[in-house]
C-alpha cells in the first residue's frame, strides 16, 4: 500500500523539478570592462571580464548546462568569453552581441 501513495508523490516531485529546469531564466553576463559597466549597465546582470569568463563562471554556474547570454560592446569580448566557456564544456552559451542587441532580445529598454 505504501507503494500506491509514494507514486504520485514521486511523480509530483519529478514534474516540479523538470518545471523548474525548463523555466530556468538565462543568466546573462556583461564581459564588458568595469568602467564601460559603471556608465552603461543592465542592472541584475553580472560582469565579468573576458579573460576571466571561465574562472569566475565555473566558480558562480558550475552546471555546464546552465544557459549564459553574453554581449559587450559589439561582440568580440563576447565571442571571446564564449569559445572559453565552450572549451571550458559550457553547451548553452550565446553571444548576444552589444550590450543594445541584448536588451532588444530581452524587450529592455535602453539607457
Amino acid at each position: 500500500m505504501a507503494c500506491s501513495t509514494t507514486k504520485p508523490i514521486v511523480a509530483s516531485l519529478f514534474v516540479l523539478l523538470f518545471s523548474a529546469v525548463v523555466n530556468a531564466e538565462m543568466v546573462w553576463i556583461d564581459t564588458r570592462s568595469a568602467v564601460e559597466h559603471f556608465f552603461d549597465n543592465i542592472q541584475g546582470d553580472a560582469r565579468i571580464a573576458h579573460q576571466d569568463i571561465v574562472e569566475e563562471v565555473s566558480r558562480l554556474y558550475p552546471d555546464k548546462n546552465t544557459e549564459i547570454g553574453l554581449y559587450c560592446v559589439r561582440g568580440v569580448r563576447a565571442g571571446k568569453a564564449m569559445e572559453a566557456l565552450n572549451s571550458a564544456g559550457y553547451l548553452n552559451v550565446f553571444n548576444a552581441g552589444s550590450i543594445d542587441d541584448a536588451r532588444a532580445e530581452r524587450g529592455l529598454e535602453g539607457k
